[in-house]
Order: structure tokens, then C-alpha cells, then sequence
């Protein structure tokens, strides 16, 4: 029997920052057009938290009645060790997916984004085919794509969708940004596992690209979201306020480049997630200040 610590663990904490950072992107591209609101806001953000605790648990699941997570660098595997059993592991996920499904239908509700409803569907379907079913993308070398788009584009353009009634260039760049943070979390994730999931099958795009490829692509994902800001300074200036984050990025690229493997890259994810935090908090920073300075 898993202990709560174990749960805890096993939602992949280190993930959340891919569900808060568009969230707090698509929120400044609201409050730009003077449309940001907090429920809404919330709202978004629950969503998007219980989705990533869906996708971890499912991931957990899926990976785990395959065997892939016999052997593994990372986090706690509640299936994989034995921890939890496999039902209830799924029903945790689907727990979460139904959290994320009744949070969205509120805020649908009250924003009346009617456009969501298919998105957010499709969007648990992505979360579960992931790993799940007969033939998962996330063992075809596709689960950035899935990032990138979820976790950078709808996440971010839908809150400013909610809250605005429409998406703009800011909230795309924006979008590109967080979306290129969130796969470069996969990125180091995957580049960890290359030896075991080559072992058990898991075509993931590290496994696909190789070692050293994989570690220019982590580190190609970093400069995306630094051009974003480049992008989005003609907007608003004081949006560049988010290369105080570099720090935090450049520590992970760091560890990435010197070739580490194994457990010593966990503490990657760990980095880039703040980084992708602080990267979104600094952006509604900047605009916010850009905003009272008028």
C-alpha cells in the first residue's frame, strides 16, 4: 500500500510548473487588452494542474503494467515498484481527468468559450493515448509534440481565450515560449531514460535522436523560449524582465552539455521547471508594470 508521501511522488511534482507557466502567459496576454480575471484565471490553472497530475498517473499506469518502468532513474513509479496496484493507479488518473473535466466545464460555463468544450475533450483523450492503449505516441516519438501543444498553445491561448473572448500574437508568441520550456522538462526527462527505454521498446524522441542530438535539441528548446522574449518586447518592454530567469536555464543547460546521465540529470527538471515559472511570473511582471505605468 502506497503511503501519501508515495502519491505525492508519484504525481511527478516537477511537472507542475508545465501546467502554472501558461496559465500566468495566457493571463498577460489578457490583462495586455485590460480582460484579465481572476476566476478565470483559477479555473484555468486547476484545470491545467489536474490534467498534469492526470497525465503523470496514467503515465505511471500505462508504463507500468508494460514493464517499462521496472528499472528507472526518476521519481517514485508507483506501478513499477510495486507500490500501488495497477487499478488503482488508473483510477487515480481518471480521478484527475474528471477533476480537470468538471473545472473546465465551469469555466466554459462562465466565460462562455464554448470552443474549449472539444479542445479540453481532446485534450484528456492526448493525455491518455500518451502512453496508454493499443498504440501510444509517447512510444512513437511524439510526446514533445503533445507538450508543446497542450501544455504551450491551448493552455496558454485558451486562458487568454477565457478571459479575453479572443487570442492575439502576444499570447501566441507567448504560447511558443512556455510550450518550448515544457518540452525541454520531456526532453531531459527522456534523455535520462535512454538506456531503459531502448532496453524495454520506447521509441521515445531521445531514444529516436540519440544522446548527444537529444542534448542540442534541450538546449535549442531553451534559446526558443529567449527569441520569444525578443518577440514579445516590442509589445510591452518590460516583458524582458523574464531573462532574469536565464540563471535557472542555464543551469540545467549546463548539466545537459557536460553529458550527465543517469540519476545526476533528475535535478534538470527540477531547474527547468523554475525556470519555466519564473520565466511566466516575470512576463506578468513585466506586463502588469507596463500596464500601471501608462
Amino acid at each position: 500500500m502506497a503511503t501519501t508521501a508515495q502519491w505525492v511522488a508519484g504525481a511527478r511534482p516537477r511537472t507542475l510548473p508545465a501546467a502554472i507557466a501558461p496559465v500566468l502567459i495566457g493571463t498577460a496576454a489578457a490583462l495586455r487588452v485590460e480582460e484579465a480575471a481572476l476566476l478565470p484565471a483559477v479555473l484555468a490553472l486547476l484545470v491545467a494542474l489536474s490534467l498534469q497530475v492526470g497525465v503523470n498517473y496514467a503515465n505511471d499506469y500505462s508504463d507500468g503494467i508494460r514493464g517499462t518502468d521496472e528499472v528507472r532513474a526518476g521519481p517514485v513509479r508507483l506501478v513499477g515498484q510495486g507500490l500501488a496496484a495497477p487499478s488503482a493507479v488508473k483510477r487515480a488518473a481518471f480521478a484527475a481527468f474528471g477533476a480537470a473535466g468538471v473545472l473546465g466545464l465551469v469555466l466554459v460555463v462562465l466565460s462562455h468559450a464554448w470552443l474549449m468544450l472539444p479542445l479540453g475533450a481532446l485534450a484528456v483523450v492526448a493525455a491518455w493515448r500518451y502512453t496508454g492503449g493499443d498504440n501510444p505516441y509517447g512510444y512513437r516519438g511524439q510526446g514533445e509534440v503533445y507538450v508543446f501543444v497542450f501544455f504551450g498553445l491551448v493552455a496558454t491561448l485558451g486562458t487568454e481565450y477565457t478571459q479575453a473572448g479572443a487570442v492575439s500574437w502576444f499570447g501566441l508568441v507567448g504560447a511558443v515560449g512556455v510550450g518550448a520550456v515544457a518540452s525541454a522538462i520531456l526532453v531531459a526527462n527522456n534523455l535520462r531514460d535512454i538506456p531503459t527505454d531502448t532496453e524495454h521498446g520506447k521509441r521515445t524522441l531521445a531514444v529516436r535522436m540519440g544522446d548527444t542530438r537529444t542534448r542540442g535539441l534541450y538546449v535549442g528548446l531553451l534559446a526558443v523560449s529567449v527569441v520569444a522574449l525578443l518577440l514579445l518586447a516590442p509589445w510591452d518592454p518590460w516583458v524582458l524582465l523574464g531573462l532574469l530567469a536565464l540563471p535557472l536555464a542555464a543551469r540545467g543547460a549546463r548539466v545537459v552539455r557536460a553529458g550527465t546521465v543517469g540519476p545526476r540529470l533528475i535535478p534538470v527538471l527540477a531547474s527547468t521547471g523554475l525556470y519555466e515559472v519564473a520565466y511566466a511570473v516575470l512576463v506578468l511582471v513585466g506586463v502588469a508594470l507596463a500596464g500601471a505605468l501608462v
